[in-house]
C-alpha cells in the first residue's frame, strides 16, 4: 500500500504519557508532506517529460521507417535509371556498328564501281592504244611504199638529166 501525503497529513496518533512532542512530530510530518508533494510533482514532470519524449521518438522512428522506405525506394529508382542507361549505351552502340557497316558496305561498292570504271578506262586505253599503233604502222607501211616510188623518181630524174 502506498502512503500519500494526504495520508500522513489526516494520520492520527495514539496519545501516551511519555510520548513524543506533538509539535516536534507534526512539524516533521509537514516536512515529510512537502517533501512527498515536490517528489510528487518532480515525478509527474518526469513521467510527462518522458511520455513527451517517447511521443518524441515514436515520431523519429516514423520518420526514420519514412526515410529508410525513401532510401530504398531512391535506390531502387537508381539501379533501375542506370540499367536504363547502360541498355541504352548498348542500343546506340548497336545503331552506330549498323550505321558503320551500312556506310562500309556503301563505300566498298562505291570503290567497286570505281575499280570497274577504271578498268573499263584501262581497257579503252589498250584499245586506243592498238588502234593508234595499227594506224602508225599502216601509215609508216605507207611511208615505206612511197619511199620507193620517189627513189624511182629520184632515178628517173637523175636519168633525165
Amino acid at each position: 500500500m502506498k502512503i500519500t501525503p494526504l495520508d500522513i497529513e489526516h494520520r492520527e496518533f495514539k496519545k501516551a504519557l511519555q510520548g513524543y512532542a506533538r509539535e516536534d512530530v507534526d512539524q516533521f510530518l509537514d516536512e515529510i508532506i512537502a517533501s512527498m508533494e515536490e517528489d510528487i510533482e518532480a515525478r509527474t514532470a518526469l513521467e510527462a517529460k518522458v511520455a513527451d519524449l517517447e511521443q518524441r521518438v515514436s515520431h523519429f522512428r516514423a520518420m526514420e521507417d519514412s526515410l529508410q522506405s525513401t532510401l530504398v525506394l531512391a535506390q531502387r529508382t537508381a539501379d533501375e535509371l542506370k540499367a536504363a542507361a547502360h541498355k541504352e549505351v548498348e542500343l546506340i552502340k548497336q545503331r552506330a556498328n549498323l550505321n558503320l557497316d551500312n556506310e562500309l558496305q556503301a563505300i566498298r561498292r562505291q570503290i567497286e564501281g570505281a575499280r570497274s570504271e577504271l578498268q573499263r578506262v584501262l581497257d579503252h586505253l589498250e584499245s586506243v592504244k592498238h588502234d593508234f599503233r595499227t594506224f602508225l604502222t599502216r601509215h609508216l607501211a605507207l611511208v615505206d611504199e612511197s619511199r620507193p616510188s620517189l627513189n624511182s623518181a629520184d632515178s628517173v630524174r637523175e636519168h633525165a638529166s
